[in-house]
């Protein structure tokens, strides 16, 4: 090997495994301060094991060493990787992390279960790979999740109760109107919506939905809103329906003004399906 080649290898190896020791140490500094944790609690163990492979590698470049010695090496390097491999393993049957990234790559979907309790937590993330906990699920889990980005800042999450009962949570992480405050999205959507073999109508009374010539209708205590971006529609203690704003959907702030843009009706179910786009058609 080029000795030149041979020193700038090793020099990039071990500032890269300095680095991550440092990435460590001060995210073990911001877990117990603000409990800070990973998107995926796996990472943890795979930076450990990815840092002692660096530091390895970059320390065989720069010494020359006996066999003996190279083999004590590699020896220490096992034993680190295989304790942060049987903890992965660990923390992988007591955990079940759910991430997902948003088709524009630009926010991450975060959520981890735990296994024993079926406790899920909701996490907003921070530059992709840092997340706090926001809230938990009202329903313990069955462990079966389905990921579905209705928008490029809306993620559905449908999942299973422990008593087989099918529920959403919605992440959001947008907003359609100034940013400067809060809104309702069932007023902002009120009129009659249509799209291919659907129909949604909102008033004064609730939110009606039509599909395939079945009709469901909520009143606003039926109504569950996620952020400022959707609404989870409930019947019976199950979630029906998700209705979310579409990105190019502008909240008026004058109501007599008719909506802008386009909303998406997404159904309450574990089978594979499609949010349905839904255009305005009038007042009701």
């Amino acid at each position: 090997m080029n000795e030149h080649f041979k020193k700038f290898s090793g020099w990039a190896l071990l500032l890269l495994a300095l680095g991550l020791f440092l990435w460590q140490g001060g995210f073990l500094y911001l877990h117990a301060k603000f409990q800070v944790e990973y998107s995926d609690g796996r990472l943890f163990y795979m930076i450990n094991i990815f840092s002692i492979i660096c530091l390895g590698l970059a320390l065989l470049l720069f010494v020359t060493a006996t066999r003996k010695w190279r083999v004590a090496g590699g020896l220490i390097m096992a034993i680190v990787i295989l304790t942060n491999g049987l903890l992965l393993v660990a923390d992988a049957r007591k955990t079940n992390n759910i991430v997902s990234l948003s088709p524009n790559l630009k926010h991450v979907l975060s959520m981890k279960e735990d296994k024993k309790t079926g406790e899920t937590t909701y996490y907003r993330t921070y530059y992709y790979l840092l997340a706090r906990p926001k809230e938990s699920f009202p329903y313990p889990t069955a462990g079966d999740f389905k990921v579905k980005w209705i928008a490029n800042d809306v993620a559905a999450v449908t999942y299973k109760a422990a008593d087989q009962t099918i529920h959403q949570y919605i992440g959001t992480h947008g907003d359609r109107g100034s940013g400067g405050s809060y809104y309702y999205v069932g007023p902002s959507i009120q009129g009659r919506w249509s799209g291919e073999n659907a129909e949604v109508i909102s008033n004064q009374e609730g939110i009606t939905v039509r599909q395939n010539g079945e009709m469901d209708t909520f009143n606003w205590d039926q109504v569950v809103q996620f952020g400022t971006l959707a609404v989870v529609l409930v019947n019976n203690g199950e979630a029906a329906w998700t209705i979310s704003l579409n990105e190019n959907f502008v909240v008026q702030s004058d109501s007599s003004v008719p909506p802008i843009g386009d909303i998406s009706l997404y159904k309450a179910t574990m089978e594979k399906n499609e949010p349905v786009k839904l255009t305005y058609k009038g007042s009701e």
